[in-house]
């Protein structure tokens, strides 16, 4: 029995799935409400304070990303310096928020930041006084980190797991400091799991309504909840379809250029 065979059930899926739905996107897109083929929903985003809305969306999902790599990148390397047959726990702490659901996670932070929550009865007690934290864009994109964090963290840590510690050991041999093997070596080579991380993170970032809805409370208006209130609530699958295809080139384009940086997935490709 050919192997290819086995793929067909992943093709029908697939098919079903993911192809039939962009179809569909596709066709309400470029059609009006008669179902005839029109530009206007195109020329209205592009023409009203929709697009401000898709930069909002972009630049939190881009601080986002930020944040996450500055606080996972450390944090991947100092688990994959361990043996993890001796410290389990560091690894199920990184685990450990993936493992309840993401509304959940996200209620948990809504109630510490909330006027009465444990952040802000910290505040008190050491006498800075309760903070309006909630309803924010801080807090939106705080409970962006927080949710996505892991995702950024496991692909760095796999790769520099997977990372030949022959070649950080000549480095120091032939004198590197532990700056120039970080700069030279060990980073050049974590490019893949980089370029995984802010793939897996901005992603989700950019397209996210649930966090914004909870967290910002309305005052924080993504894309991503621009097209559930056309879908769900003003049932304008026009509109939405085409907000959802603009937003689907952002995405493909951000794809794309982060394969630029390390195309053969080798690392390297900073420098």
């Amino acid at each position: 029995m050919k192997r290819s065979f086995f793929a067909w059930p992943y093709v029908v899926w697939m098919i079903v799935f993911t192809v039939l739905p962009l179809l569909f996107v596709a066709y309400y897109g470029f059609t009006d409400a008669t179902g005839a083929l029109s530009l206007d929903n195109w020329r209205e985003f592009f023409t009203s304070g929709d697009l401000k809305t898709l930069w909002l969306s972009v630049r939190l999902a881009l601080e986002c990303t930020a944040v996450c790599l500055v606080v996972g990148y450390p944090a991947a390397a100092f688990l994959a310096g361990k043996d993890m047959s001796r410290h389990k726990t560091l690894f199920v702490l990184i685990l450990l928020p993936m493992w309840m659901n993401f509304l959940l996670r996200t209620y948990a932070m809504r109630t510490m930041l909330q006027d009465n929550g444990l952040i802000n009865a910290f505040f008190e007690a050491i006498g800075i006084g309760r903070k309006q934290m909630l309803y924010t864009e801080g807090a939106v994109l705080l409970g962006m980190v927080y949710n996505y964090l892991p995702f950024m963290i496991l692909p760095i840590y796999t790769c520099m797991k997977k990372m030949d510690r022959r070649v950080v050991e000549a480095a120091e041999d032939l004198g590197a400091n532990p700056l120039q093997v970080f700069c030279k070596v060990s980073l050049p080579l974590s490019v893949p799991g980089i370029v995984s991380g802010i793939t897996m993170v901005f992603m989700p970032a950019v397209t996210t309504f649930a966090i914004s809805k909870l967290l910002g409370g309305g005052m924080t208006f993504l894309i991503g909840d621009m097209i559930e209130n056309m879908f769900m609530t003003l049932k304008n699958w026009q509109y939405g379809s085409t907000i959802s295809m603009i937003l689907l080139v952002v995405i493909i384009a951000s794809v794309a250029l982060l394969r630029k940086v390390d195309p053969d997935n080798q690392g390297g490709g900073l420098w």
